[in-house]
């Protein structure tokens, strides 16, 4: 089983709950339309890497930066940033053909994330940015959210148990694109404008 640092600490997620279409800019971007109930589709332990791929199975992936939460005791303990990696043409292929979406999200090293931090008491001042070789791709916070953290716990204790160690990645904002070999991913989370934590990868 793959684990994430948490404060100095290995926290092993038994799951990655991925919250979808959270912010209407990346909706209308991606030509979609609002849901009336929050998407959520799930990866699994083996879908955590520490390699940015910028391709898998021949296929060019997509990148999508997150604000992650990781889960003690029930509740948000820490935060971190994640990329949740995508091929794009499956996805496609799959949900025009109304089939799940684990091929193109769920296979191994789709998802990356830095380390965690304890999170702050309230979330709702936390913000995502990504640059790639140095420009600004994604930029988003809470208040831009449709389901901002407190409803996702919310709706997800009615859905499902959340394990110590879970995480919950909460959508991406607009901006998200491909991945190319050789690019610089520099991805944070912010509190209120003041960094909490940040990563970086070179895209292989």
């Amino acid at each position: 089983m793959r684990s994430v640092d948490f404060n100095g600490q290995a926290f092993t997620p038994s799951k990655i709950i991925c919250i979808g279409k959270n912010y209407v800019a990346h909706i209308e971007e991606m030509g979609s339309v609002i849901p009336d109930d929050m998407v959520i589709f799930l990866k699994p332990n083996a879908s955590i890497g520490d390699t940015l791929l910028s391709t898998h199975d021949g296929e060019t992936l997509h990148y999508e930066g997150e604000i992650c939460l990781l889960v003690n005791d029930g509740q948000c303990a820490g935060v971190g940033f994640g990329l949740d990696l995508t091929k794009r043409t499956s996805q496609w292929r799959l949900k025009e053909a109304g089939l799940p979406w684990e091929r193109s999200k769920a296979f191994s090293g789709a998802a990356l994330f830095s380390p965690f931090v304890p999170a702050p008491r309230d979330l709702s001042q936390l913000s995502v940015e990504l640059l790639i070789d140095g420009q600004l791709r994604q930029q988003g916070g809470v208040e831009l959210m449709l389901y901002p953290p407190t409803v996702i716990f919310e709706q997800l204790a009615r859905f499902t148990t959340l394990e110590d160690g879970d995480i919950i990645m909460t959508g991406t904002p607009a901006g998200v694109g491909q991945i190319d070999r050789g690019a610089h991913f520099l991805g944070c989370v912010r509190n209120a404008g003041k960094t909490l934590i940040s990563a970086e990868w070179l895209a292989q």
